[in-house]
């Protein structure tokens, strides 16, 4: 992962010194392990590029910006690639920059993983810059005279995040910029076998229904998820002898629960995976952290972890949240946060950034110690909620149009996946030097997923709590998590309590 700064101008004199310090800063904090700079001229550009590396594949670290030196072609990569190329143990992005010498852009079609990267071509006088087609990494843009690009903005105003379905590229003979659209995420299906849309049922499985119908998908789904996974911490240098390479953002809920069950069968035995658990104290609602409601099922859910993995090292760390250092830190946290600038942001940025700095408290039987995590590579379970039905509005949609109107719901829902808030999250978690990854959202698993029928990954006749998420939760009761499997959804700024953590009559989608 790194931090990407460039800036595109007629001439050196149209370079602002000021704001190059200020994003330099920025994203620095993202990549903290080789920082590298350059200055080139290229046809009627002069162009500063500037990435900060933080290491987290092959032995060695490959200092960015990547430079061919026969063509003069350089490229700043912020990505993984898990698929379409034979990585193995080497760096993807040196090997990237001969695909792309090779096929020019049509390798974008063909990789998988979560990426951002400006490319410049220096034969054809082009700069090409993009994000992956689900914008899983951050890529900003702004043109006030120069043209500015990086994963992390200086201000306030003026930025705007590239769309992920389009690749851009600016002529640096016209510093005309055109767009090429791509294929974007595949059409969810619409099918219902009406014939398997039985009465609602309870088995002997409590609320559940019988489970044998659903076991051939529950099987392939156990099969894509845990592939992705795999694929995802498989490339993860060891730093320290006995330290964990791999977190996750814990509340207990079914999304993460079921990421980290299917993760300690993967891992070797003895390698701790760390659960991060963030509580805020609340002062309208004059409540410590020790009562939200994420700290109250993440205990819970650690201990059905410790149950059917007693011998792996669990690391469930306590990241209490005292008012005084939501003050401290919430003007940097907003400033993370741009473009984006709702109050809802806010209050999932701020669970975001203190959860991914992992500082807390280790709990231990029944006593616990100060921590700092080492992780830096952290599953997050975003994607779950938009393909197996897990927001109230599906619910909703059930309720007023039937399966018809769910799927239309769940297929926009999908669609928009990259229209909304992977960018900022990848903001705020990469400003703590950690990358987020996210298995619900492989392309193996949104294919399944897209694939898969209906009312196979959710039934809302079935209560809130068991309709939504069905598939997903039938997992995890297979997997032994019998209390998180029937978890209702809880959003990150009610269960961490950051939501309206002072007095007044603001609203989430209100502009801060």
């Amino acid at each position: 992962m790194c931090g990407i700064q460039v800036l595109v101008a007629r001439s050196e004199d149209e370079f602002d010194d000021t704001q190059w310090g200020r994003l330099t800063t920025a994203n620095s904090r993202r990549g903290p392990d080789a920082h590298n700079e350059l200055t080139i001229q290229a046809a009627q550009a002069t162009i500063r590029l500037g990435a900060h590396v933080l290491h987290l594949r092959g032995h060695q670290t490959q200092v960015q910006p990547i430079v061919d030196q026969d063509s003069g072609d350089i490229l700043c990569w912020n990505g993984e690639v898990f698929d379409g190329l034979d990585v193995g143990d080497q760096n993807d992005g040196l090997l990237l920059m001969a695909e792309i010498q090779r096929q020019n852009m049509e390798v974008f079609s063909r990789i998988e993983g979560p990426y951002a990267f400006v490319f410049l071509d220096r034969a054809h006088s082009r700069l090409w810059f993009a994000r992956d087609y689900l914008g899983r990494r951050s890529l900003l843009m702004k043109q006030d005279g120069a043209l500015v690009i990086t994963s992390v903005a200086d201000s306030v105003e003026g930025w705007i995040e590239l769309s992920a379905n389009k690749i851009f590229c600016m002529d640096l003979n016209s510093f005309t910029i055109t767009v090429h659209e791509r294929q974007g995420i595949p059409k969810v299906s619409q099918a219902i076998d009406h014939s398997l849309v039985m009465d609602v049922e309870c088995s002997s499985l409590g609320n559940f229904p019988e489970i044998s119908r659903w076991q051939p998908m529950i099987d392939q789904f156990k099969h894509e998820l845990m592939s992705a996974i795999a694929t995802r911490v498989a490339s993860i240098p060891y730093r320290e002898a006995h330290q964990a390479r791999v977190g996750l953002l814990f509340s207990g809920g079914v999304d993460c629960i079921t990421i980290a069950a299917l993760l300690t069968k993967i891992l070797p035995q003895s390698e701790p995976i760390e659960l991060f658990n963030v509580a805020f104290e609340n002062p309208r609602l004059a409540t410590q952290c020790s009562d939200a409601p994420d700290r109250k099922t993440g205990l819970q859910g650690w201990q059905e972890l410790c149950q059917i993995d007693p011998l792996r090292p669990w690391r469930f760390v306590e990241v209490d949240v005292p008012y005084r250092d939501v003050i401290e830190h919430q003007d940097h946290i907003r400033q993370l946060l741009v473009p984006s600038n709702s109050v809802m942001d806010m209050s999932i940025g701020m669970a975001l950034w203190f959860a991914s700095r992992g500082h807390g408290k280790l709990v231990c039987k029944d006593q616990s110690t100060p921590y700092v995590g080492k992780s830096r590579v952290l599953l997050l379970g975003m994607g779950a909620d938009e393909q197996l039905g897990g927001y109230s509005r599906h619910r909703s949609a059930w309720d007023s149009g039937g399966w018809e109107r769910l799927g239309s719901e769940i297929d926009l829902d999908v669609q928009r996946i990259a229209t909304r808030n992977l960018g900022r999250d990848d903001r705020v978690i990469s400003d703590n030097s950690k990358e987020a990854r996210f298995p619900f959202l492989a392309a193996n698993v949104v294919k399944f997923l897209s694939q898969t029928p209906l009312h196979y990954k959710m039934d809302m006749r079935y209560p809130r709590g068991i309709g939504e998420k069905l598939l997903l939760r039938l997992l995890a009761y297979q997997l032994g998590l019998v209390q998180a499997s029937t978890l209702a959804k809880r959003a990150i700024q009610f269960g961490a309590r950051t939501a309206k953590m002072q007095s007044g009559k603001s609203r989430g989608q209100d502009m801060l």
